[in-house]
């Protein structure tokens, strides 16, 4: 049986399990699920864990099921001592996931999420990293399409670039996809807690130490005309999360700059996107609109096998630096479900059984995996490619 050491303490204990993947009865957590049960060896001790105990046999999966709740903190600190890396899809994570981190911290678990949820990043942040740098649990949290092709899609970009010189990358997203009722409830709760969300970003600034002779921007970029199509901005958490990779990482060269940018083809399409979102974040400050918006789609719901299957993304990224300039991209099939699944399952997985970086607190993919998880995902058919 595998052996993990505490750091702080110094013991070893060993857990049954290599992971559990809390969440698994809903929409992306069965997908999840079901993944692992193909991409799992059969020396991979794994089970399944929610608070509905019927619905998770309803799976049909010959592996464990443990019942835990978000709000029963007994049952989320068994969870926690009972396995090597605990990988949840219980959102939104800033109403139902702080007991999950906080008692990873506490055991030294790997935590994995798929949050998109700015406001929990950095509240985690404040209470539980300097926790888990002294248990050794490494706390990742974006671990789905946000923010996987962008954090590492960047940090692919920049060891194709010059070390130790001022490198500046453009992000441009292009894909077809539906939401589900999780995501769209997670959307909502971002746009409803805009307050809560500055208030968070000031702690974290207040409490991190900045790297050292080093600077950081990562933004949205601005509205632009490129390569015959229009960018827009795309406010959301994954430039945050790089920025955060360039923070950890020196590879990233003494001025780092990166923009984030939705790219679509013709002018009408640009206005029209940028006048949906508009409303959509007004509509989501106002609580009946909200209401009416969830109502429309519910947790649980989401697309067909049939529309996964005809959904695409595809991430490109302009890197400059040192007098040279390279493009990459990250691509893969339905970005919000089926390719979510396999990032949050292959990241589990090399959290569990490869030889990633020795860094413990809170992460990001790339500080916390980097290379190992690139090479996985692309032997799973997420392509990490260069195209100059």
């Amino acid at each position: 049986m595998r052996r993990d050491r505490f750091r702080a303490n110094l013991w070893i204990v060993e857990r049954p399990f290599d992971i559990v993947l809390f969440g698994a009865g809903g929409f992306t957590g069965a997908l999840t699920a079901a993944y692992l049960a193909r991409a799992a060896g059969p020396g991979v001790r794994w089970a399944v864990a929610g608070r509905d105990r019927a619905k998770l046999a309803r799976l049909g999966l010959d592996v464990p099921i443990l019942v835990a709740d978000a709000a029963d903190p007994a049952s989320l600190a068994a969870l926690a001592r009972g396995t090597r890396v605990l990988a949840t899809t219980v959102g939104p994570y800033v109403r139902h996931g702080d007991g999950v981190v906080a008692n990873c911290a506490e055991a030294g678990t790997h935590y994995l999420d798929l949050t998109g949820e700015a406001e929990f990043v950095d509240r985690t942040y404040v209470r539980h990293h300097h926790r888990a740098l002294r248990s050794g649990a490494k706390l990742v949290h974006a671990c789905g399409f946000d923010s996987i092709p962008f954090d590492l899609g960047v940090l692919h970009t920049v060891t194709k670039l010059p070390e130790g010189v001022p490198l500046k990358v453009s992000g441009f997203l292009r894909t077809s996809m539906r939401p589900s009722g999780g995501t769209l409830a997670s959307a909502l709760s971002v746009l409803g807690r805009a307050r809560q969300t500055v208030a968070e970003g000031a702690r974290r600034r207040a409490a991190e130490v900045p790297p050292r002779g080093r600077t950081v921007s990562s933004l949205p970029g601005g509205p632009r005309h490129v390569g015959g199509g229009w960018a827009l901005p795309l406010p959301t958490v994954d430039p945050l999360i790089v920025g955060y990779s360039a923070r950890l990482l020196d590879r990233y060269g003494p001025r780092f700059t990166y923009r984030h940018h939705y790219a679509v083809r013709t002018l009408p399409r640009a206005l029209a996107t940028a006048a949906g979102a508009g409303a959509f974040a007004v509509l989501a400050q106002l609580p009946p609109a909200r209401r009416l918006l969830q109502e429309r789609l519910r947790p649980g719901d989401g697309p067909s096998p049939e529309q996964r299957a005809r959904s695409w993304f595809k991430a490109t990224f302009l890197g400059e630096g040192g007098g040279e300039r390279v493009v990459t991209e990250v691509s893969g099939g339905d970005p919000g479900y089926d390719e979510t699944a396999k990032m949050l399952a292959e990241s589990a997985l090399c959290l569990a059984f490869d030889d990633v970086p020795d860094r413990a607190g809170q992460l990001t993919t790339a500080s916390a995996m980097g290379r190992p998880l690139i090479d996985r995902l692309h032997r799973a058919g997420i392509a990490f490619t260069r195209r100059s």
